[in-house]
């Protein structure tokens, strides 16, 4: 009969399952049979990375956790040596880099998984694992939406170079053309001051002087 203490332990197991399911997208089945530790641990990191938890739990501790959860079909893929990769944020994130450990090392399967609370089987989990990552998604919706616009600004640009290229070359600006009446001003020589002749001012007119009458000399 086990122990109090085994069974604590085991409980402490099904609690921490019980809660990563609780926070996770997704969660996904696995059979590692095959692999080294040294391969084991690069699997790890590359998950670690990408936000996945990669843990290897007894199917039976696994069962008890889910039962009653969106993730208690996953019972039927509870079979044989199992390791579990749990998303936090990207759901598909742990069938994407799944796939491409498994086709580096050719000895690991999917067995099943639950993706936002949707069951799949292993073909359905490498379905999945062909689509692009949200990142990816929003990266072609954005350039599908900033396409239109950039191929318009181009567009416009080119108009604007082409009307620019087909202007004249300026010329050197001409000297101001004087205004008609100033023209025929400047054109008409002024005429030349003639200079006063030394002719001496005429002589004031001088008043004869009405020389007063003699005085009769009395006698």
């Amino acid at each position: 009969m086990p122990s109090a203490e085994h069974l604590k332990e085991k409980q402490a197991v099904i609690d921490e399952i019980h809660e990563k399911l609780g926070r996770a997208k997704s969660a996904v089945v696995i059979d590692y049979i095959g692999i080294s530790v040294a391969e084991s641990d690069a699997m790890r990191k590359r998950l670690r990375e990408a936000d996945v938890d990669y843990t290897v739990y007894k199917n039976k501790l696994v069962e008890r956790a889910i039962d009653g959860t969106d993730y208690a079909e996953l019972k039927r893929a509870l079979s044989g040596p199992s390791a579990f990769a749990i998303s936090y944020g990207d759901p598909v994130a742990p069938t994407r880099v799944l796939s491409d450990i498994f086709k580096e090392y050719k000895k690991m399967e999917f067995k099943a998984g639950v993706i936002e609370g949707a069951f799949y089987d292993a073909e359905g989990l490498k379905q999945i694992a062909a689509l692009p990552s949200r990142d990816e998604l929003i990266a072609r919706f954005l350039g599908s939406i900033t396409s239109p616009l950039g191929k318009l600004v181009r567009t416009f640009k080119a108009v604007a170079d082409d009307r620019e290229s087909e202007k004249p070359a300026e010329a050197a600006p001409a000297a101001e053309t004087p205004a008609p009446a100033e023209a025929a001003a400047a054109e008409t020589p002024a005429p030349a001051e003639t200079a006063p002749a030394d002719t001496p001012a005429p002589a004031e007119p001088v008043s004869a002087e009405t020389p007063a009458p003699a005085e009769a000399s009395a006698e």
